[in-house]
């Protein structure tokens, strides 16, 4: 049964920004408002919708305006650009976006190839974009991309996610997300992370963004959310990955996690038999098998749906 102990979860929907801007495939604008219409349609009150980016390096983001001048606005529903200069801030700003996603990168290679700037420079940027959108009545998100992993130099020491996580909180940032942005975190790893991240940042709402290049995503997850994360990135299909990461792949699927959580007695106000729909829709569209295992296996019992009590 449902526990009223367990706290809400919120999955935020990637799937129109990570999970598209590294297919091969470029989605037209009417697409992509479709897919953002099938996932309002199963609930989804957070969604990153685009980033606002140099079209030359990711096509995939080129209608990023255009896209935002025709996006479904509803009570309720808060939409997320993702950027990385204040240039994108300002874009962000024009297309009345509801939150700014500033990235800052936790290694100093993937921090040059990702946004041209050394690690403590992505920070300082972070911290200009949450100050422009603070200014703008907007709320602001700080990511950490590569806390657990550069494809470049390997490891990363956690002085450097914290040191950046320290500057993304005295910035003012809403909130911060720790992202595996490679795929190589473990849950021993997520835990210990959270717990020292939240020793530097407070009571700042803290997010997580898994990618699952190495099959720990859903795991990762779970240790999220032992650790008190009440937020994670997800995309439909399981879509995804950086154009600037080699081999990596895509988000944690959004339907498998969320048949976990429902299936653990967490609350997250999405409807699975709609998320699956949302996910074949991806399926149908792409080439090959999208990795999210519920499109293939469907809900248990047979057509069981997302929040309802299910027998002890």
């Amino acid at each position: 049964m449902i526990s009223s102990n367990k706290p809400d979860i919120t999955i935020v929907d990637v799937s129109p920004r990570d999970g598209l801007q590294n297919e091969q495939r470029v989605f037209s604008t009417e697409e992509k408002l479709e897919l953002i219409d099938l996932g309002l349609a199963a609930g989804v009150t957070r969604v990153e919708v685009t980033s606002f980016v140099n079209p030359k390096r990711v096509p995939q983001m080129a209608d990023a305006d255009a896209l935002c001048e025709q996006m479904p606005r509803r009570e309720g529903v808060e939409y997320i650009g993702l950027v990385l200069n204040l240039r994108g801030a300002e874009r962000a700003l024009a297309a009345d976006l509801d939150e700014f996603g500033a990235v800052c990168v936790a290694s100093e290679t993937f921090a040059m190839k990702n946004q041209g700037q050394t690690r403590i420079g992505s920070g300082e940027s972070a911290a200009e974009i949450v100050a422009l959108a603070k200014e703008n009545g907007k709320r602001a998100s700080v990511t950490i991309a590569a806390s657990w992993g550069c494809p470049f130099e390997g490891e990363v020491p956690h002085d450097n996610v914290l040191e950046l996580a320290k500057m993304a909180a005295e910035a003012g940032a809403d909130e911060i997300s720790l992202a595996d942005t490679i795929g190589v975190g473990d849950p021993w790893s997520v835990r210990e992370l959270f717990g020292k991240v939240r020793d530097v940042t407070g009571e700042i709402p803290l997010r997580a963004h898994f990618h699952n290049t190495r099959n720990t995503g859903i795991a990762n997850a779970f240790a999220a959310i032992e650790s008190g994360v009440t937020t994670i990135d997800a995309s439909f299909g399981g879509i995804g990955g950086c154009p600037f990461a080699p081999a990596a792949t895509g988000n944690i699927p959004l339907e498998d996690l969320l048949y976990m959580l429902d299936r653990g007695g967490f609350e997250t106000g999405l409807d699975l038999d709609a998320a699956i729909t949302a996910g074949q829709w991806l399926a149908d569209k792409l080439p090959g098998r999208v990795p999210a295992m519920l499109i293939r296996a469907g809900g248990f019992p047979a057509g069981e749906r997302a929040g309802e009590p299910r027998a002890a």
